[in-house]
């Protein structure tokens, strides 16, 4: 590793750092002057923010990245808007900083409170993502903290295009421009450097496939927050409505299949399978999903005669096959869902907490106390019902934006918009107490 990358990194973190003490006392009228320029510079910049992205997505192209990958990367005029839209979004919000938390007072007459505080300073490590850069950046700002951003190499020109209007609005605005700086190089050994510097940056957050989660989580000495893959399934239970369950199973698996809140399984209650789970294998085939399916769900699909339902269907249902025991608990980012028939709701419940990731699950049924229980008893960061798991997103949430969604338990769980990248203190008020 270069001593010029080590200083460059460190001298990055070192300017966050002095920019995060400034960040913790600035007005919310500041903070939000800044990011309101930003929305008015990200569609007058569009042509250039475009181009950008053009190079990044024929490099990727180049290079053979996979459909769902470049889907990804890949900036439109309507995404661009739909980031300026989140940056406007996120400057309505409240000011999460100094917020009281709790409140008492002690019987020597001490009064005690909890109030929200920014984290300080916070690493972003992402690949071909290039709302990130914004997403991140706007929360880290409104919530008070200094953000380090560090894309991947499919998406550096679009990064660096976006870190540069974020800058701007910075200087425009009064405000610190170390309080968002891209770390401009690809160089894994920044990255590494990155990593250790605990005395500078007090939260990492990883978005990405769950090898660069994991390598940052195996090598950082800073606390990590993260979700290693989103193994999201949808249950079909046997009191479900089958509009309903088609609608949003062709919603969570065919909307965007490459996104972590996309479906990947699918459990059919075995009272109604072979009436519904036709109709739903029907759907997701005209849309070219291809089954993974276990033997009961199988054998439902190979009925076979004039009566059937699936009679004029062969053709698209033929890409129904046998699943291998890995089909059940994995992430396909892709036009692919593995299928189980289950006997019960408790058999439902066992199966997603043994082989999901812990990301989000959907019950579809119109049984309240069916869909309550499954709610309570399911051990994942956002459980819905009779909703898509594609909700599973912080602008969707009403965050304006996410900075990422946390399957951890400590500090966050779910999306993670500007509440969860604050801390808390205490302050303490005496009137000359001293402790005897």
């Amino acid at each position: 590793m270069s001593a010029d990358l080590v200083q460059l990194v460190t001298a990055i973190a070192q300017r966050a750092r002095a920019a995060s003490l400034e960040l913790a006392t600035t007005p919310t009228a500041a903070k939000n002057a800044a990011l309101l320029r930003l929305a008015e510079l990200l569609p007058a910049a569009s042509a250039d923010l475009l181009a950008a992205n053009t190079q990044d997505i024929a490099a990727a192209e180049a290079n053979g990245l996979a459909k769902h990958e470049i889907d990804r990367l890949t900036l439109t005029p309507e995404r661009l808007a739909h980031l300026a839209e989140s940056v406007r979004q996120v400057a309505a919000l409240p000011d999460p900083v100094g917020a009281t938390l709790e409140s008492w007072t002690r019987p020597n007459g001490l009064r005690i409170d909890k109030r929200r505080v920014p984290i300080g300073v916070i690493g972003i490590i992402y690949e071909a993502r290039p709302n990130v850069t914004i997403d991140c950046a706007i929360l880290c700002l409104k919530s008070g903290n200094a953000s380090i951003l560090r894309g991947g190499k499919e998406i550096f020109h679009t990064n660096t295009a976006f870190a540069a209007l974020i800058t701007q609005a910075l200087a425009e605005t009064g405000l610190p421009a170390d309080a968002v700086q891209l770390i401009p190089t690809t160089d894994r050994a920044a990255l590494n450097t990155l990593l250790k510097l605990d005395t500078l940056v007090h939260c990492i957050i990883p978005r990405g496939g769950e090898s660069l989660i994991r390598f940052v989580a195996q090598n950082s000495t800073i606390p990590v927050i993260k979700h290693y893959t989103g193994v999201c399934f949808v249950y079909v239970d046997k009191a479900a409505d089958a509009t309903i369950a088609e609608a949003i199973l062709i919603n969570a698996k065919t909307q965007r299949p490459g996104v972590c809140n996309a479906a990947e399984q699918l459990l059919v209650h075995a009272d109604v399978a072979k009436e519904i789970f036709p109709k739903l294998a029907a759907a997701l085939a005209a849309k070219g999903v291809q089954l993974r399916c276990d033997p009961a769900s199988l054998a439902i699909l190979s009925i076979s005669g004039p009566d059937s339902q699936l009679s004029t269907l062969n053709s698209q249902l033929s890409a129904a096959t046998a699943a291998t025991a890995a089909d059940f608990t994995a992430e396909f980012l892709d036009l692919i869902l593995a299928v189980r028939i289950v006997p019960d709701l408790e058999t439902a419940i066992a199966t997603i907490n043994r082989d999901s990731s812990g990301h989000t699950e959907a019950i579809i049924t119109q049984d309240e106390t069916t869909a309550l229980h499954f709610q309570q008893a399911v051990d994942s960061a956002v459980v819905t019902w009779n909703a898509s798991t594609r909700f599973n997103d912080g602008f969707e949430f009403g965050f304006g934006a996410e900075i990422g969604i946390s399957t951890d338990r400590l500090h966050a769980r779910g999306p993670m918009g500007l509440n969860e990248l604050c801390s808390y203190k205490y302050l303490v008020t005496g009137t000359g107490q001293v402790r005897v």
